[in-house]
C-alpha cells in the first residue's frame, strides 16, 4: 500500500513539474496493481487513475485521443467514487471540478480540429 501512495505522490510531483511522460508511464504500470491488489473501489486506486487522467489533460501536447481518454478515466473515477464516499465527499467534489475541465478542454480541442 506505501508504494502505491509513494507511486502517486511521484506521479502527482511529475505532473506539477510537466513531466507529463514520465508521469503518465508511471501510472499506467500502478494501476493495474492497484486495481488488482486493492480493487477498483479503493481510494488509492481511485487517486492514482485521477492523477492519470491529470497527466493527461493537462499537457499541453494531449493528443485529442488523450483527452478523451482523460474524459472517460474521470467520468469512471466520479461514479465510483460517488458510489463509495457519496455526492458530498471532498474527493467526488474535487473529481467534478477535474472532470468538468477535461470536457472543456475536450470540447474545444474538437472545435477547433472541426474548423
Amino acid at each position: 500500500m506505501r508504494t502505491l501512495i509513494a507511486a502517486n505522490n511521484y506521479a502527482t510531483s511529475l505532473t506539477e513539474l510537466k513531466r507529463f511522460g514520465e508521469g503518465r508511464s508511471l501510472l499506467r504500470k500502478a494501476v493495474p496493481v492497484a486495481r488488482r491488489v486493492k480493487g477498483d473501489a479503493n481510494e488509492t486506486t481511485l487517486r492514482l487513475r485521477w492523477n492519470y487522467a491529470k497527466a493527461l489533460y493537462k499537457n499541453t501536447a494531449a493528443t485529442l485521443d488523450d483527452l478523451r481518454e482523460a474524459a472517460t478515466t474521470l467520468e469512471e473515477v466520479e461514479r465510483t467514487a460517488r458510489r463509495v464516499f457519496g455526492g458530498t465527499h471532498p474527493i467526488v467534489l474535487a473529481i467534478e471540478e477535474f472532470l468538468q475541465t477535461a470536457r472543456a478542454l475536450l470540447r474545444a480541442r474538437e472545435a477547433a480540429e472541426q474548423s
